[in-house]
């Protein structure tokens, strides 16, 4: 037998390995191409073993979904608390995005560009990650502008749609720009656009 298929792994170690081993394989050749059997190939598993883990494709792809969405999630939020002045705080975010692409590469595009977006559970994970983005953007241009939070989140779901329309379109033109210059410009834009609306308070 072969020793890497006989190796008894800690159950979170071996579930890294299969994650690892998905990701691969969904990013280089998609969902619908890749079978179970693939998976447990790149991961010198057998089946059996891949099954005791995810009970189906898609589940084992929304474990990868999820935690694609946390680590957003999380970057964003860090960059929002990691300063006071708005300024700085839509630099931040707009940089925790561009370097979410950045590390990711072909993972992001197998989550945010998946064949599997009409997928219901797929686009509710897609849906409610923006949620949480636009109510963290949305809390502070709120609470800087005293925009009703409803209006606020609208905004905050448009600096969304703008950073992840330009950070895809700089991943696929990768010479074109240098990462912080874009960053940069998508951020100029953005700050522009924010401080427009008049201010609850002075800083």
């Amino acid at each position: 037998m072969d020793t890497a298929r006989a190796q008894r792994l800690p159950r979170d170690q071996r579930r890294a390995q299969l994650l690892a081993a998905a990701t691969r394989a969904f990013s280089d050749r998609g969902y619908h191409a890749v079978a179970m059997d693939d998976v447990a190939e790149g991961a010198g598993v057998s089946k059996p073993v891949l099954y005791q883990h995810f009970a189906s494709k898609l589940e084992l792809y929304l474990a990868l979904l999820d935690s694609a969405c946390q680590e957003l999630v999380d970057m964003v939020a860090g960059a929002l608390a990691s300063t006071t002045r708005n300024s700085d705080r839509v630099a931040a975010a707009m940089a925790a995005f561009f370097g979410f692409v950045a590390a990711r590469g072909s993972s992001f595009r197998f989550v945010f560009e998946s064949d599997l977006r009409t997928e219901p559970e797929v686009a509710l994970r897609i849906r409610a990650v923006h949620q949480e983005l636009a109510a963290q953007i949305g809390a502070v241009i709120a609470a800087d502008t005293g925009l009703e939070q409803p209006e606020a989140e609208l905004l905050g779901f448009s600096l969304i749609g703008m950073a992840e329309t330009g950070a895809r379109y700089w991943l696929d033109e990768p010479a074109g720009v240098a990462r912080e210059r874009a960053v940069e410009l998508a951020s100029t834009l953005a700050w522009r656009g924010v401080r427009g609306f008049p201010r609850a308070s002075a800083e």
